[in-house]
């Protein structure tokens, strides 16, 4: 029988409010770097748009992590094509020599 992955349950701070959360232990240092990483971000907001309400920060940092993360899975399809293409290539060579 497989064994459960061991969680914890940690309390996070984000945008000065306080989230308990339940996380695989594996995860718990890469939930506290995002959790530093989302505060952070709302600092630099909150510098450049002053007055904002702490959920305006928050939709602005989440906006800007999904653009961040479309751009990197277009990057990826395109770095994924390219590698398809340069294999079909290598392997016309590779038949070519046989």
């Amino acid at each position: 029988m497989a064994e459960k992955s061991e969680t914890v349950n940690i309390n996070v701070q984000l945008a000065e409010r306080t989230y308990p959360l339940k996380v695989l232990k594996s995860d718990e240092e890469k939930v506290l770097s995002a959790v530093k990483l989302v505060n952070e971000k709302i600092k630099e907001f909150q510098a450049l748009y002053n007055g904002k309400d702490k959920q305006d920060y928050m939709a602005m940092c989440l906006l800007n992590f999904a653009v961040e993360h479309e751009n990197l899975q277009t990057a990826s399809s395109e770095n994924t094509r390219s590698l398809e293409e340069k294999m079909i290539e290598l392997e016309k060579v590779l038949t070519g020599q046989l």
